[in-house]
């Protein structure tokens, strides 16, 4: 039961070959058995989850259908959830408990989601590896001795190693595509404003969107169609129609104009992680599509103004976690100045804190010209480049990293070199464009993944490219061994 996909997972539920309890119960189980080699969950809700399937399955017999309804699934754990520690990886939230759902969270429930747990991730989604998180790091199931990316790591990790078919996550810099290339699974950033954000714990504001990470582009098609549309209580929600995804999963490839940046194959890049994006042009080639190089001239400018841009946002949400409203609050403080010092101090970990410091050192008196400003009209370079690139284009492929999974603690004493690793997804947050990686092959035993860019609200386009490259290779079947 543990090795079906979504998809799967529905036809087996509409054909009672098994029901949405037992098939949780299943889950819950291998969760409980294998997750503590992993840490890939913070919480698991399980009379929670027994009471949504009980319901799912009561809907079923009642005659109602759909592809979630009856689907286990987990959160990560930044997605606010009714009465249910949402703790973002922190200690500042160990203690939060949310009075209520995020839309995302409710639009799943209201679908007939099964809701096993939150999972975990890198604290207030502030890194790269999942190793920030308060209640320590995440292990890639294709070698634990490795990262699985960040921030949304638990989520990857725990599809990766079949404890569930799919889970939400979020990408602010590459946050889903990134993990979803380490641990060999399918993984898409929307649009920004596609998916809401109310109830999603922010860091970067502006940067930040939530998606799905699965196995398989059908079943990112699957799990995007319940948490896609427009939210009155988001004030950067866009009121535009959802299509259909699963419609058009089969379209033909014929005639699809695909742009290579040349930008992208520089020297950072490890030659084998570039043969293995070369073979999948030449498959898709194979498909019908066309092949041509394309220049995205300001893609060498996007880290720096990545990092002064969701660093200065973060400084100004983080402002309220002040150990007087909720959340972590010091002991015995002798003034508010120094409950707040100490409550922020204790709370927050090294990552956040130097993020918190950059950021409100960027927006100060006197700075804010030269870096948060500059990095600003540096944003609007790097879409203009993607808008001129997609009059040329339909879309664009590339590494999704220029690096497989590297070992835990590797990078951690330098935080620069673990920024580096985004420099190929965090020009899609900048420019707000959708973003999809897929499986592309391994290095060295370690998955690798290839990102597909298209133009604003063509979620469809990359899901349709993406299953039609999975429909005829068979990375993404790959299963971790012991898993």
């Amino acid at each position: 039961m543990h090795h079906m996909t979504l998809a799967e997972i529905a036809r087996g539920l509409a054909d009672k070959k098994f029901s949405s309890e037992e098939l949780t119960k299943v889950l819950l189980a291998r969760i409980a058995q294998l997750d503590p080699q992993l840490n890939s969950f913070i919480s698991l809700t399980e009379e929670l989850a027994l009471g949504q399937a009980k319901a799912a399955d009561a809907r079923r017999a009642d005659g109602e259908s759909g592809a979630l309804l009856g689907a286990p699934i987990a959160h990560k754990d930044l997605f606010c959830t009714l009465g249910i520690r949402t703790s973002c990886g922190s200690k500042m939230l160990d203690n939060f408990k949310a009075p209520y759902d995020a839309t995302v969270v409710a639009k799943l429930a209201a679908a007939g989601t099964v809701t096993l747990g939150k999972t975990n991730m890198d604290e207030f989604a502030m890194g790269s590896a999942n190793e920030s998180s308060y209640y320590g790091p995440v292990k890639n199931p294709w070698n634990l001795e490795h990262v699985p990316g960040g921030s949304s790591g638990g989520s990857a990790a725990a599809v990766a190693a079949r404890l569930l078919p799919a889970a939400t996550a979020t990408d602010t810099g590459g946050s889903i595509r990134q993990p979803a290339a380490f641990t060999n699974l399918t993984g898409l950033k929307p649009t920004y404003g596609r998916v809401s954000r109310w109830g999603m714990i922010a860091y970067a504001s502006s940067l930040d969107q939530g998606g799905p990470l699965a196995r398989t582009a059908e079943d990112c098609a699957i799990l995007l169609q319940g948490m896609a549309g427009f939210d009155p209580n988001d004030s950067t929600s866009i009121d535009e129609p959802v299509p259909d995804y699963s419609a058009s999963l089969n379209g033909s490839l014929q005639g699809l104009r695909i742009g290579v940046p040349k930008e992208y194959f520089s020297a950072g890049l490890d030659p084998r992680i570039a043969e293995l994006v070369h073979n999948s042009v030449k498959e898709l080639e194979k498909l019908g599509a066309v092949i041509k190089e394309i220049s995205l001239p300001n893609m060498q400018h996007a880290i720096p103004a990545y990092y002064v841009i969701a660093p200065a946002e973060a400084s100004s949400n983080l402002s309220r976690f002040d150990g007087v409203r909720f959340g972590y609050r010091c002991e015995n403080p002798e003034n508010l100045i120094d409950l707040y010092k100490r409550s922020r101090g204790e709370g927050f970990g090294a990552e956040v804190q130097r993020r918190i410091m950059v950021g409100a050192y960027a927006l100060s008196a006197g700075y804010y010209d030269a870096y948060y400003l500059k990095a600003q009209k540096i944003r609007r370079l790097v879409k203009n480049d993607f808008m001129a690139a997609f009059n040329e284009v339909d879309i664009i492929l590339g590494p999704t990293t220029p690096n497989p999974a590297w070992k835990l603690g590797a990078k951690t004493s330098d935080p620069v070199a673990e920024y580096l690793e985004d420099v190929y997804t965090i020009t899609a947050n900048l420019a707000g464009l959708p973003g999809l990686s897929m499986p592309a092959g391994f290095v060295d035993g370690l998955p690798v993944g290839v990102q597909l860019l298209a133009p604003y609200f063509q979620e469809g386009r990359l899901l349709n490219v993406a299953h039609q490259y999975q429909l005829n290779t068979d990375w993404h079947t790959r299963t971790p061994t012991g898993f």
